[in-house]
């Protein structure tokens, strides 16, 4: 694969300051592409702009919080007129919920629906027409928990599926005009999503969780996502442990969720 496969292109990541998001924008910009990174943490804003500018990357730093539909039209809005227009979004942006459903409020699953599902959603009506007039891609961060169940975390699986059901549906919508979708399915990955995990009453869950397979790498995923958007991939199963939980909760459901629930139970009883 050519190594300026992406240059004079521009790659809009949300979520852009830190993990996977921030490995996207390293990997794509050392690629050849304009990188507009957002992300609601100015200070983690500004430095990782100074990190990606320090590579030779050209970089655009927008400070937005994608809950709101105003703001995430604003900045890729402000991204389209710097670059003018967007190749390859990836709605990376997100938040997790360790807690078990009868411990959870009604307003934390709102809140991770309104992180990980309606800012996807704000950030991809506006930079549609943008993508359909270059061709473009979108990426967007789902999970194993998108496509199987997973314990104790009912607010975030049920956000990651939206998330499948929306844009697999808005595949469909886009392949005639040459516009690709790619579900980036990773497993546990390395990164601070789960520093800043919610409990069931909204703050922050600090207790120990458990890592069956360990974690995989912003860095590794980053590099999988650059090749599968070469390649034109719907989907992306990262880590052994990923690809398993996939295949099983695909053609052995019962068995998958004995396995998953096995491992995963101990952590909420501590």
């Amino acid at each position: 694969m050519s190594g300026t496969r992406f240059e004079h292109k521009t790659a809009l990541i949300t979520g852009g300051a830190s993990g996977i998001g921030l490995a996207m924008a390293r990997r794509f910009g050392a690629a050849g592409a304009r990188v507009a990174i957002l992300d609601r943490d100015g200070k983690a804003l500004a430095a990782a702009g100074k990190s990606l500018r320090a590579e030779g990357i050209d970089v655009m730093e927008v400070e937005c919080d994608v809950t709101s539909e105003k703001g995430a039209a604003k900045a890729v809005g402000a991204v389209i007129k710097r670059f003018g227009g967007i190749d390859l979004l990836a709605n990376n942006a997100g938040i997790t919920q360790r807690s078990l459903c009868a411990d959870t409020t009604a307003a934390v699953y709102r809140k991770v629906m309104d992180v990980n599902f309606f800012g996807s959603v704000h950030c991809t009506l506006p930079a549609l027409a943008s993508l359909i007039e270059r061709r473009g891609t979108i990426v967007v961060t789902t999970s194993i928990a998108g496509i199987a169940p997973l314990y104790g975390r009912t607010g975030y699986s049920a956000s990651k599926h939206a998330l499948h059901g929306f844009f697999e549906s808005l595949r469909t919508e886009l392949a005639g005009h040459g516009v690709k979708v790619l579900m980036l399915c990773p497993s546990f990955t390395a990164t601070n999503l789960q520093k800043s995990a919610l409990d069931g009453r909204g703050g922050i869950n600090t207790g120990e969780r458990g890592i069956p397979g360990g974690e995989d790498t912003p860095e590794h995923v980053a590099s999988e996502v650059f090749r599968a958007v070469a390649a034109g991939k719907r989907i992306l199963v990262l880590s052994r442990t990923g690809k398993m939980s996939y295949f099983l909760a695909r053609f052995w459901p019962a068995l998958y969720e004995r396995i998953m629930t096995k491992k995963i139970r101990p952590e909420f009883s501590r």
